[in-house]
């Protein structure tokens, strides 16, 4: 081979090495295509991670990537103390929305407690209003807020217990019962139709709104001097009672002056009325339970009106309460003093002079398992209702005698579902108040009485009203 075509070929092999690291470059800069291919790049281009600032984590440690955001804060100031529970505990007895019913008239004292009024709703004045929500009669899951005002259908459990009531007002008897039935069968708003009769008739009516508030320690209690075995006071609680006692009864206890003699830590004025002897304790917490009992003294004196008496929520005032005593032991509910009262009342221990009534009402929302209780509602329903089938209790089971003692001669009433003409006349009421706006017929009323579970009330309103809500 000649030197001249060995220079060229070395030549050429020099410039082919010098050049080829720049193409090198470029591939990685912009992928490869053919100018006669519409193909895509075989290969994505490289991505690079972003180097770590910091050390590796150390062994056992978690690895945040990314810090989150602090969560951002509510507009305005946070509620004050308390302000949850009033709005939970709200009651709402008016919508300007609904209809004016026209022709709706006002349960009267004349027929309060007559039978005339069966299946009919009925307005309640607005003086019962007030002092039923004074006594917090009203609760929180019932339909009072969808209509314009309050008004009730008087079915026939009502008319029932309204001539109890005037047995016991013509006859000076003391009536004890206790309503039961299913959940949302309307047991609180029978108890309301009670209180709001003993208003009408100018009663004295005394309510304790829920068991449930005096046994779960919410509030302060003490030993009560000199008791045996030891009961506890709730001074507070009792203070709140009586104002509410002197809140609903105003026009009676200010017309009324004291009779006895009662020995209290403060004086009182001559010739004091039984609302300034009630707003002592009120003033007064420390004192409130002794002025609880004189004003009940005084209450029960000859000439003075019957006495009605009501607790809702029945289940809580025959358990141990949330209470403890000085030995760490569970506080029976009996051991309070103003569950006490009532259960001395309604088991007949203690009855009312001028006569009066006693009643209480289950629950099935907030319902504690007392299996004394639950035993002692199945004999006295199965004594009313089947008493050819009285249960007996195991006797291989423990038992809370105390309870079996309170209920064994109390009465019950059941309270059932609603008849079709009861059922027919709550649907009308609905659809005069704009809340239903379906044709009330009997095809209707079939329909909602039997998905209400055969005239379930609080299932018919469901059904009717607050599904279509």
């Amino acid at each position: 081979m000649s030197s001249s075509t060995c220079l060229r070929r070395f030549a050429k092999s020099s410039l082919e090495r010098a050049v080829q690291p720049s193409i090198a470059s470029r591939s990685l800069i912009s992928p490869q295509a053919s100018c006669f291919s519409t193909s895509a790049p075989r290969h994505a281009l490289p991505t690079l991670a972003k180097a770590s600032k910091g050390p590796p984590p150390k062994k056992g440690s978690t690895l945040i990537l990314k810090k989150k955001k602090a969560p951002a804060k509510a507009a305005g100031r946070p509620p004050a103390p308390g302000d949850r529970k009033a709005m939970r505990k709200r009651i709402v007895l008016s919508n300007n929305n609904a209809l004016e019913v026209a022709g709706l008239q006002d349960l009267k004292e004349t027929d309060a407690l007559s039978g005339i009024s069966e299946g009919q709703v009925k307005g309640l004045p607005e003086d019962v209003v007030d002092a039923l929500r004074a006594m917090e009669a009203f609760k929180t899951n019932q339909g009072w807020k969808l209509f314009r005002r309050p008004a009730t259908l008087i079915r026939k459990e009502t008319t029932e217990l309204a001539g109890l009531l005037k047995q016991a007002e013509e006859e000076k008897k003391t009536v004890r019962r206790v309503f039961i039935g299913d959940r949302m069968s309307g047991k609180s708003t029978l108890l309301l139709q009670s209180l709001s009769m003993g208003f009408l008739r100018n009663w004295v009516v005394i309510n304790l709104p829920e068991a449930y508030d005096i046994v779960n320690a919410h509030t302060e209690y003490k030993p009560l001097p000199g008791s045996h075995p030891t009961q506890y006071t709730q001074d507070v609680y009792t203070a709140n009672f009586l104002s509410q006692i002197v809140k609903a009864n105003k026009s009676i206890l200010e017309n009324t002056q004291i009779t006895t003699n009662p020995s209290l830590p403060l004086p009182l004025p001559a010739k004091a009325s039984l609302k300034q002897l009630a707003e002592l304790g009120i003033a007064n917490v420390e004192t409130s339970w002794p002025v609880f009992v004189a004003l009940w003294k005084e209450l029960t004196q000859p000439g003075l009106p019957p006495v009605m008496l009501a607790l809702d929520g029945l289940a809580h005032a025959m358990r141990n309460s949330e209470y403890l005593s000085a030995q760490v032991k569970p506080i029976h509910a009996h051991d309070l003093t103003i569950i006490r009262h009532f259960v001395d009342h309604l088991s007949g221990k203690a009855t009312l002079p001028n006569g009066g009534a006693i009643l209480a009402a289950t629950t099935s929302s907030n319902n504690p398992r007392v299996p004394a209780f639950e035993f002692s509602m199945q004999v006295a329903e199965a004594k009313r209702y089947h008493p050819d089938n009285i249960p007996q209790w195991n006797p291989y089971k423990n038992v809370d005698q105390r309870v079996i003692e309170c209920l064994k001669d109390v009465e019950v009433l059941k309270l059932n579902g609603l008849s079709k003409e009861e059922a027919r006349s709550i649907m009308e009421y609905y659809a005069a108040s704009g809340m239903l706006r379906a044709k009330v017929d009997d095809k209707f009323v079939t329909e909602k009485w039997s998905l209400a579970g055969m005239g379930n009330i609080g299932e018919l309103e469901r059904a009717a009203v607050r599904l279509r809500i």
